[in-house]
């Protein structure tokens, strides 16, 4: 695959702004970006009460599904528009929609409006990743670029760190509709920001709205939709209690489809005049690697940020909202290293070996954690969490440069825009492969790990009858549910299931960090076919041997291997 031909480095942003101005916007992107972060584990913790309030247990995977379809949806349409009409009034226009779904979810008097307004909330959430990225883009220099790309992994580690307290305090002490109008002041302090700041500068494309790819768009959607529905049925139970296999047409018949469909739109994209997703972009060597890497980090990534709670909630006995802080050390150097590796990229101008030795990291700390027991100690475990985010952090601020700087400044939204929708596909793939694999493993080792701990065969088959082996079993209430299951003669047993459960549990969640060391070597290997082009532009102001007369007209198509602009 060859690299495709690379614009000329003007060595300046693509829009010029004054510090103070420049920084504002970054502050409102940044705003904007965490909004959306923080919603995800705000209201993940908040859904158990809201649920019991509105009566909706039935419903209560669709307040998920419906505000995942609809961001996930529209990321590349975003994307593509805000090429098209400029960033500024798609990403006005995508909190505005947050902030009014955030609101009507708020005043949801049932499931059914919480689950619509829900969705016109994704409707909006949708905008908010690609475009902030793209801002950046367009603001900054290649080479600045790093620096502050670094930020937004960040803003996504910190989410995860304080939304699960902000979400249990607030539903605690207040009400969960404040889970919803939090979102407000800092989504209006966002919106007036950039209205004011952000200039309405002319995209570098214009276009009609007749020659719009909407056959790519109702394609497109139509193709997601049902890949989606299907990944998330597969963590669902049926009418008999057993969870749906991959077989089953509400999880296979539906990725199917959707898979059928996804040739049908590359069918179209490749006739369309202004493609949503330009395949052309994938031509291009460093685009495609460094999307198969990302694509593949979060289908390893995602399993340790859902797995890891689920340790500490049945092994340690904690709850749900305590587990989710657990995972710390894994945030810390994940934030760490976004913001550091972004800074050394912006230093020394070359990304390739940095992000080769990130795989090595995320590889090594996923390794580890295949070890993980019940007797890994907390520190131990916290170790080996921490070599992990060292090695992710730097896929969530590199990864964003190499794909804007391999990119036609006329492209840089909707590039930006599918490394988004394909990380955040790979986060959702992800954990349906490993929710399946971590039943299977399961139900697999808890015979032999009972039997280890002195469970009788006949007690171990009672047991499983009884569907108390489960992969949805957590420390609380675990031994209260033997009392009620077993009779009172075989109660002196019960600290042998649970110490068998608990073991089985914990090698099960080992198991399944397997899939992402295998994901990992897969980031590694494509990183090391990543081309290493120098990045260019100014760095704090000052001129580099890239920088040409502002305003002079460069050609359009360099010669092959030119640096990345």
């Amino acid at each position: 695959m060859q690299n495709a031909a690379q614009p000329v480095d003007t060595g300046l942003p693509l829009v010029q702004l004054p510090a103070g101005k420049r920084n504002a916007v970054l502050g409102a992107v940044l705003l904007g970006l965490f909004l959306s972060a923080l919603d995800q584990t705000v209201v993940g913790t908040a859904l158990p009460r809201i649920v019991t309030d509105l009566s909706g247990n039935g419903y209560y995977t669709w307040v998920v599904t419906s505000y995942l379809l609809t961001s996930t949806v529209t990321v590349p349409i975003y994307g593509k528009f805000s090429d098209v009409y400029g960033r500024k009034v798609m990403l006005l226009i995508g909190i505005a929609l947050f902030l009014a779904g955030s609101w009507l979810s708020g005043l949801s008097q049932n499931m059914t409006q919480l689950i619509v307004f829900r969705g016109l909330q994704g409707l909006g959430a949708g905008a908010l990743f690609p475009i902030s990225l793209a801002i950046i883009g367009d603001i900054f220099t290649p080479r600045e670029r790093g620096r502050y790309q670094g930020f937004f992994g960040a803003v996504f580690g910190l989410s995860f760190l304080v939304g699960p307290f902000i979400g249990g305090w607030i539903t605690d002490n207040i009400s969960w509709r404040w889970v919803f109008y939090v979102n407000m002041p800092v989504g209006l302090i966002a919106l007036a920001v950039i209205a004011a700041v952000l200039p309405n500068f002319h995209p570098p494309v214009r276009t009609s709205i007749r020659s719009l790819d909407y056959v790519g768009i109702v394609v497109f959607t139509a193709a997601v939709v049902p890949i989606l529905l299907g990944l998330t049925n597969k963590g669902l139970t049926n009418s008999h209690g057993q969870l749906y296999a991959w077989t089953d047409l509400n999880v296979g018949g539906l990725i199917l489809l959707g898979a059928v469909l996804i040739a049908v739109f590359i069918a179209v994209e490749a006739r369309a005049a202004q493609p949503i997703i330009p395949l052309g972009l994938f031509r291009n060597r460093s685009f495609t690697v460094t999307n198969v890497a990302v694509f593949m980090i979060s289908l390893g990534m995602f399993s340790a940020i859902i797995f890891l709670p689920r340790y500490y909630q049945a092994i340690r006995g904690i709850s749900a909202t305590q587990s989710g802080y657990m995972v710390w050390p894994l945030l810390v150097g994940l934030m760490g290293t976004s913001i550091g590796a972004g800074m050394l990229v912006s230093k020394v101008g070359r990304y390739k070996w940095l992000m080769v030795g990130a795989m090595v990291f995320f590889v090594l700390g996923s390794f580890l954690m295949t070890h993980i027991q019940t007797s890994t100690s907390d520190p131990m475990l916290w170790l080996w969490m921490f070599i992990m985010g060292i090695g992710i952090g730097p896929t969530m601020s590199v990864s964003t440069v190499v794909i804007q700087s391999s990119a036609q400044p006329a492209q840089l939204g909707v590039a930006t825009s599918t490394m988004t929708f394909l990380r955040q596909m790979g986060g959702t793939i992800g954990l349906a492969i490993a929710g399946e694999f971590f039943s299977e493993q399961f139900a697999k080792k808890l015979p032999v790990e009972l039997a280890a701990n002195g469970v009788p065969p006949a007690v171990i088959k009672k047991f499983s009858a009884h569907g108390s082996a489960t992969g949805q079993l957590t420390g609380v209430g675990l031994r209260a549910q033997l009392a009620h299951v077993l009779p009172a003669p075989l109660h002196s047993l019960i600290p042998h299931i649970v110490a068998g459960v608990y073991d089985a549990f914990a090698l099960a969640i080992g198991q399944v960090f397997w899939l992402t060391v295998g994901a990992g070597v897969a980031a590694f290997l494509a990183m090391l076919v990543l081309p290493d082009l120098p990045l260019r532009g100014r760095v704090h102001g000052a001129a580099t041997a890239a920088d040409v007369i502002p305003g002079a007209e460069a050609p359009a198509q360099p010669a092959e291997g030119a640096a990345l602009r």
